[in-house]
């Protein structure tokens, strides 16, 4: 058999073997052991063969995968508010796009069979398109809307109390008739409805369910939020026996508590947190040493003496995952009288912590460290903003009244900053985007939207937390046992493609491929953007970029940080993944580990982990709603007010444009009026036909509000035009190379994307060959640029 043919039979059958993954050509050379010079040209020979064939797809990354059929795939289905949807098969492939018409039955988060329906068109720049089949498991059994009765004739005849419109706007479409074996509400009511019958392909717009409890009235206080804590099935209160088992906790420290903890009552250790924080669960202190490094030491509440392993509070927590933080309330992981109480490391009161004490050296290194159970006494109980005024405006009054601390602060500015350079030394991305404050009424509407200021004392907050996190997480890689860890992988690479794209219209360029972008150039990025109208948009974006951080038992290392090892050790109040850390500190301390309890973490960590970051994505999807809904009603009042603003998006449909508090809304395709406007899709931009005005990304807008609706969450804005505005040079010069490569005589129309804008893509029959782009890859550096 011919050299040739027999890495063709191992090519196939390794993507046979791999059939649900997208490989590059080296990565398929390396499995299979084809490194050599004349075997990889015979493997690239192979490639070349088996995607003209159409056996092998390439995709726009540069990866292949083995072209489906009619066969079926599993995955978890994403719905969009304008009818069609993405499925997710592997969280580290593509998603595949379902056009609307083909989604069947299914819903947000449910398990479906596809098929796929069109390959890929890299040359085209459009994915995997798919249909689906079946649904093959629900995800939610209950849906939260606003009851609309019938009166008693429809009643009779439909045999229906009436019906419910879900508040979900990617399921707001679909009706949800009410039987009448539940609850019987009020006109208004918000209700929780059991679903009882889902949609049909037949009959994709109805369901049928049960009220199973009246929320509130809809314009009742508070019943917005509660709203959403149901919609996301976030627990509100705690059942009885975790009650119960909360109540049993003594307020006080027992003496046998005390065995075996380092004593550090009398040392000179502080926490320093948000004016209205109660939850204080870490403490610092800091000392100069006779060396002349520094000893910092970060203490946090031993939560896991508390909570027993498998004890009805643990298995609450492990439920709940995370507090949930919304505009005028906390849902907490744990019980109040433990995080707001025994817990809480109040000042002058006797706490159990877990502690971390690292001597740093002149360059922000840990030369040594030390991992202990100890007891402290909080000395004070500091703000950000009175720590910010001490060294930040060197107020006088404050420095007076905390003149005891004042130099250790001072120390620890100076620390900070030792240790930002070091973290920024190694590529570490300081993602610079505004956090909104939303200050609200005892009847939770909103009364202003600012936001927030991060000074001196959160960062370096921060920066001890982070150092502690990696010190924690190194020691237990280092011991080789069973752990949980943070971790941030590589971004995907066509996430990360466009995002380079994106920088190129602020005149951005970065080095190398999108395969391998290291943090540091990411850093690179944001450090020229600094102060520019556009930061804030270009450090959200590079931010949506990312993959998602999250929890797993495999310390992969954390790619935002720039670090090789990192878990969650200093919150355990408020997050389960750091009371497990907590829990396998004391385990592991005890001296030897019993293999049987090595194991049985080893089986255990991977579903913790798995259930961790699930819940901390419902956290974040809950919290974001509740700011989304506060803000559109926020903006309520302030319709037909003009505001300055910076476009934050260019899109096919219109520009949004974000506000200096944060708020964000749509001047849509059709308000504009002013001229045809096409998106220029190479430029992210909008331009208008007749005038030649662009619209892009980071550019200063004034605009009037024209509508907000809290219901649905849009904010709809349109421009106010400045008669007196006048075109740069730079962009005269760009709106003639945009209109040199449109033909002549195309119609055009407001919205239209136009293929055409830039250089002309190639089409399927024409393509350049992958053999010779991956010749161009695979060159030295020395031939990077030459001509062929």
């Amino acid at each position: 058999m011919r050299k040739i043919d027999q890495i063709q039979i191992d090519v196939l059958a390794y993507f046979q073997e791999h059939a649900a993954k997208s490989m590059t050509l080296k990565q398929v050379s390396e499995a299979l052991g084809y490194t050599e010079s004349d075997e990889f040209k015979a493997l690239v020979k192979v490639f070349a063969q088996l995607e003209e064939r159409g056996i092998l797809v390439l995709n726009k990354t540069g990866q292949f995968r083995l072209k489906t059929q009619s066969a079926t795939m599993t995955g978890t289905f994403r719905s969009n508010d304008r009818g069609f949807g993405f499925v997710t098969i592997d969280p580290n492939e593509s998603d595949l796009f379902i056009p609307r018409g083909k989604t069947g039955s299914a819903m947000e988060g449910d398990t479906v069979e596809v098929k796929i329906t069109r390959e890929a068109e890299p040359w085209n720049d459009r994915g995997v398109e798919a249909e689906v089949t079946a649904v093959l498991t629900r995800k939610s059994n209950q849906v939260v809307g606003e009851f609309v009765p019938y009166d008693s004739d429809r009643r009779e005849e439909t045999g229906f109390l009436g019906f419910v419109i879900p508040q979900d706007t990617k399921i707001n479409s679909i009706v949800v008739y009410i039987k009448p074996e539940g609850l019987h509400p009020v006109e208004g009511s918000v209700c929780l409805v059991e679903i009882t019958s889902y949609p049909t392909p037949q009959n994709p717009i109805k369901m049928e369910g049960l009220v199973t409890k009246e929320i509130g009235h809809k314009d009742a206080p508070g019943v917005d939020i509660l709203a959403i804590l149901y919609k996301f099935g976030i627990p509100s209160e705690f059942p009885e026996e975790v009650l119960a088992q909360a109540e049993n906790i003594p307020l006080e420290i027992p003496a046998e508590a005390l065995e075996g903890r380092r004593d550090l009552r009398s040392e000179q250790i502080v926490t320093i947190d948000g004016a209205d924080a109660k939850d204080l669960d870490d403490a610092i202190s800091l000392k100069r040493l006779e060396n002349g490094n520094y000893l910092l030491g970060v203490h946090i509440a031993d939560v896991s003496y508390y909570v027993t392993e498998n004890s009805p509070i643990d298995r609450e927590a492990y439920e709940r995952g995370t507090s949930v933080y919304l505009t005028d309330r906390v849902v907490p992981m744990l019980p109040q009288k433990l995080s707001n109480g025994i817990c809480s490391l109040l000042p002058h009161e006797d706490r159990l912590t877990l502690s971390c004490e690292m001597e740093l050296d002149a360059d922000g290194e840990v030369v040594a460290y030390d991992i202990f159970p100890s007891v402290i006494e909080s000395k004070q109980r500091m703000t950000y903003s009175d720590v910010n005024a001490i060294l930040m405006d060197h107020d006088k009054k404050l420095r007076d009244k905390y003149s005891d601390f004042v130099s250790m602060f001072e120390d620890m500015a100076i620390l900070h900053e030792t240790l930002l350079k070091k973290r920024q030394k190694r590529g570490a991305i300081d993602f610079e985007s505004d956090e909104a404050k939303i200050i609200v009424d005892e009847n939770g509407r909103p009364l202003d939207i600012y936001v927030q200021d991060r000074g001196v004392g959160e960062r370096l907050i921060e920066s001890f937390m982070l150092s502690a996190n990696e010190t924690i997480a190194h020691h237990f890689t280092k011991a080789n046992l069973p752990f949980i860890y943070r971790i941030h992988e590589q971004p995907d690479p066509t996430k990360m493609m466009r995002f380079l794209e994106f920088v190129t219209t602020f005149g951005i360029l970065v080095s190398g491929t999108h395969e391998n972008v290291k943090p540091k150039q990411l850093q690179a990025v944001l450090a020229k953007v600094k102060d520019e109208p556009y930061e804030a948009v270009v450090s959200t974006t590079l931010l949506r970029s990312m993959q998602q951080a999250k929890y797993d038992a495999v310390p992969v290392g954390h790619y935002g940080l720039a670090a090789k090892d990192y878990t969650h050790f200093t919150s355990p109040i408020r997050r389960y993944p750091d009371l497990i850390v907590h829990r396998l500190i004391r385990t592991y301390g005890k001296g030897i580990v019993d293999p049987k309890v090595v194991e049985k973490w080893k089986g255990q960590l991977p579903d913790i982990a798995v259930q961790s970051s699930q819940m901390e994505r419902r956290s974040v999807d809950a919290e974001r709603e509740t700011e989304s809904l506060k803000k559109a009603e926020f903006m309520m009042d302030k319709i037909g007010q003009e505001f300055e603003g910076v476009i934050s998006s260019v899109t096919k449909f219109g520009i949004f444009v974000q506000l200096p508090n944060t708020v964000e809304g749509l001047v849509h395709i059709s308000k504009m009026a002013e001229d045809y406007f096409n998106y220029i899709e190479s430029h992210m931009l909008l331009m208008g036909e007749r005038t030649g005005v662009m619209y892009r990304i980071g550019q200063k807008v004034k605009i009037k509000v024209e509508n907000s609706d809290p219901v649905t969450r849009a904010i709809d804005f349109s421009l106010v035009i400045d008669k007196d505005r006048t075109q740069s040079q730079s962009d005269q010069d760009l709106v003639k190379q945009i209109r040199s490569k449109i033909p002549k005589g195309k119609k055009r129309k407001p919205g239209q994307s136009d293929r055409d804008s830039g250089p002309r893509k190639k089409t399927a029959k024409g393509k350049e060959p992958f053999y010779s782009r991956t010749g161009k890859k695979t060159k030295g550096k020395k031939d990077r640029g030459k001509k062929k």
